[in-house]
This record gives structure tokens, C-alpha cells and sequence, in this order.
């Protein structure tokens, strides 16, 4: 998987908080691990968690 997948799928889990339990996101961030070994695991949860943006910046403010 490539880091635009791990950001697909980040946003789809924020979507749909609801549906993901935290074993569900431990379970999905160990196989992001298993895919490919330069997955930043902090980075992707902090993402989840609306901590950054989705390349692990600063959270813009939206313009609109």
C-alpha cells in the first residue's frame, strides 16, 4: 500500500467513526504495517484523530 491508500482509508475511519472500534483500528494499523514497512503509524492515528492533516501538518483553516 502507498501512503495515498493509508490516507484513503484514514479518511474513510474519520467518516465513520462510529463503525471502528479500537481494536478495529489497532487490527487495520498492524496490517498497514505488514504492507509496508515505512507506514507511520503516530502520524495515520493522529490523522484519525484530526491531530494533522493528512500528510502530518498542521491542520489548515479552511478558507470558505
Amino acid at each position: 500500500m502507498s501512503k495515498k491508500h493509508f490516507i484513503s482509508l484514514a479518511d474513510n475511519i474519520r467518516a465513520n467513526r462510529a463503525a471502528f472500534s479500537p481494536a478495529a483500528i489497532d487490527a487495520l494499523a498492524h496490517f498497514c504495517r505488514e504492507e509496508n514497512p515505512r507506514f507511520n503509524e503516530s502520524r495515520w492515528r493522529d490523522y484519525i484523530d484530526g491531530k494533522v492533516g493528512p500528510n502530518g501538518g498542521e491542520i489548515k483553516d479552511d478558507p470558505a
